[in-house]
């Protein structure tokens, strides 16, 4: 049956792909020092469920003392910009059906299969259907692209190497501080924020706790770089005890609009680099901070939506 194991050595794939195109490149100057930075990544990706906790802890932190020291990847040689604008004007629209591939496949892989069945027999967890579709999706995705601009030979691990080393070690930041939530939920560190926020302002109104949930939500993703990092600790020290069981406020509400909120801190930081860093990286813009200044207003009128809809909508009965 397909679950997170399979999924991580299909992820792993990308790493893997750099890795060897950097041990092969004979004319990086830290060819080495890259090959086991993206080496160090994929094995945490792929084998790391099968490793003992202290031989992953490692692996991440070589992966940390590898970036201190620099990656700083040579060139790649591949299509020239000139070659790729000619491409860009040969196929125009076209372009767009990998891309559209993707989310496609993916929901309806997610609404095909929702118990993970395939003619009435279980290939794929439950809880990993999503996940296996947008694995399925990148395949196909990948498939199109190869079909549509038949590439030469090389151009596809090379022009994956380029994008990577363009991002750089902020592509491991997503599953780092994902892990680094876990680590704080165990920790209870969500306890220790609420003892704090509650020293300091009397929670005692849905609209007052919802004011705190929903920033905190936002200033822990814009700190942390990651929503999933910051919902354990603010859900299990403002949401659950507070906003459910004293404010008897509706869980499928408190949750799933703490987790946009602090989606609309993930709008906001550098330390998204997969929503604000890779963009920047892929479309070679000059302003690192562009992604973000052109979503900062979104994001703000949206966490006030958020801000609004949960303390007037969660709480039935309940005085504001």
């Amino acid at each position: 049956m397909i679950g997170l194991d399979a999924i991580g050595l299909a992820a792993a794939a990308l790493p893997a792909t750099v890795a060897l195109h950097h041990a092969l490149d004979r004319h990086g100057a830290r060819r080495w020092r890259n090959a086991a930075f993206w080496a160090a990544f994929a094995t945490t990706l792929g084998a790391g469920p099968w490793l003992p906790d202290l031989a992953n802890g490692c692996l991440v932190l070589a992966m940390v003392a590898l970036a201190t020291l620099g990656l700083r990847p040579g060139a790649v040689t591949s299509s020239d910009e000139t070659t790729r604008a000619a491409g860009a004007r040969r196929w125009g629209a076209r372009l767009f059906l990998p891309a559209l591939a993707l989310p496609l496949v993916t929901l309806g892989g997610t609404l095909g299969l929702p118990d993970g069945r395939i003619a009435g027999i279980a290939l794929i967890e439950p809880k990993q259907v999503t996940l296996a579709a947008l694995v399925a999706g990148a395949a196909v995705a990948l498939g199109l692209a190869l079909l549509l601009t038949r590439p030469p030979r090389g151009t596809t691990p090379a022009e994956t190497r380029r994008l990577a080393d363009g991002i750089g070690w902020p592509m491991i930041l997503p599953q780092m501080l994902a892990a680094l939530g876990g680590v704080f939920a165990l920790a209870g560190v969500g306890k220790v924020v609420a003892d704090g926020v509650l020293g300091v302002v009397a929670v005692d109104t849905p609209l007052v706790a919802t004011l705190v949930y929903c920033l905190g939500m936002a200033l822990f993703t814009i700190v942390m770089g990651n929503a999933f990092a910051a919902f354990p600790i603010m859900t299990l020290g403002i949401g659950v005890p507070i906003l459910i069981h004293k404010l008897g406020g509706d869980p499928a509400a408190v949750a799933a609009l703490g987790m946009l909120s602090g989606f609309c801190g993930t709008l906001l930081t550098p330390m998204a680099a997969n929503f604000n860093i890779v963009p920047v990286a892929a479309l070679e813009l000059r302003d690192r901070f562009a992604v973000i200044r052109v979503q900062a207003p979104t994001a703000i009128l949206l966490l006030a939506f958020n801000i609004a809809a949960l303390a007037l909508l969660a709480f039935p009965g309940t005085p504001r």
